[in-house]
């Protein structure tokens, strides 16, 4: 909202107007600026949540160009369907959707580098990352998946329960 009163306020065609648009037009051309007011008129500044765990939860994840045994893919390639992704980027860790497994695509890969976020810029990415269908990082974690199961809950419903058959008895 404020970003397009700001937008409209620009366009008015009086001296003083004319002459802020001028200067904002100056700070344009510096990257930092540039970056930030591109990212908020896009929407990529936006931020769900204030959790400091890691700096990607609550943003869009930058669409990566992965390895997996599979081959080269990019992540926005799965995310085509609109399904909740485990994204486990640590060769060494066997992680797994659990009882969500059903309801979660998973993927194994590989990534070299930083990543580039919208408004933040550069932030080491974490090893494992829980996305969300709209491309929101739901959660984050370098070391320790701590914290996974309460985000499966909070973002994809209650760990399903196994049910007791006549067979289980």
């Amino acid at each position: 909202m404020a970003n397009t009163m700001a937008q409209r306020a620009l366009g008015a065609t009086d001296d003083r107007t004319a002459a802020l648009r001028d200067i904002v037009a100056d700070l344009l051309t510096l990257d930092q600026p540039r970056t930030h007011i591109a990212a908020m008129i896009s929407g990529l500044d936006i931020h769900y949540g204030n959790d400091a765990s890691h700096p990607t939860i609550g943003r869009r994840i930058p669409d990566l160009e992965l390895t997996t045994p599979n081959g080269s893919t990019r992540l926005f390639e799965h995310l085509h369907h609109a399904d909740p992704l485990l994204l486990n980027l640590d060769p060494t860790s066997a992680l797994h959707a659990g009882p969500w497994g059903d309801r979660i695509q998973q993927i194994d890969a590989t990534y070299t580098g930083t990543w580039e976020l919208p408004v933040l810029g550069q932030v080491e990415p974490p090893s494992t990352v829980l996305i969300r269908p709209d491309g929101y990082v739901a959660w984050a974690s370098n070391d320790t998946h701590n914290g996974l199961h309460i985000a499966l809950d909070t973002w994809f419903g209650a760990r399903p329960q196994r049910t007791t058959t006549t067979q289980d008895r």
